[in-house]
């Protein structure tokens, strides 16, 4: 019986273990750049803006988009939560970090992208 606990508890302890792991892209290879030339400080920094996407697993096979939707996934998050609809506002430093997520069966993949969001300001203004 003895054995049987002991057993039972090791299968219970691997089934509910995970494995993971986190992948930082900190060059900026998006085809989001923008090339401005400051030759004064004619800009303001707002904040920093977050963008998320999410997948799911199966077998480590089924289920889930590349790694570059998720990617563009988050970033396009992260445009929709900067509303740069009003002035003349851009995001700037963008990086996106990977989290991977294993399980016995199922696994899980989460891309954040982060930017700087920045404004530019009439010479008046400042």
């Amino acid at each position: 019986m003895k054995k049987f606990i002991s057993l039972s508890a090791i299968v219970i302890c691997a089934l509910l273990s995970s494995c993971g792991l986190t992948q930082n892209s900190a060059t900026n290879v998006n085809t989001i750049q923008t090339n401005v030339v400051l030759k004064e400080a004619n800009y303001r920094v707002i904040g920093q803006v977050k963008g998320e996407s999410k997948q799911s697993y199966m077998l480590f096979l089924i289920g889930g988009l590349s790694k570059h939707s998720c990617e563009q996934s988050a970033i396009q998050d992260m445009f929709n939560k900067a509303d740069l609809r009003y002035g003349a506002r851009a995001i700037v430093n963008v990086n996106v970090m990977y989290r991977n997520q294993g399980y016995i069966l199922f696994g899980k993949k989460k891309a954040v992208a982060t930017g700087t969001l920045i404004e530019f300001i009439d010479k008046e203004e400042k």
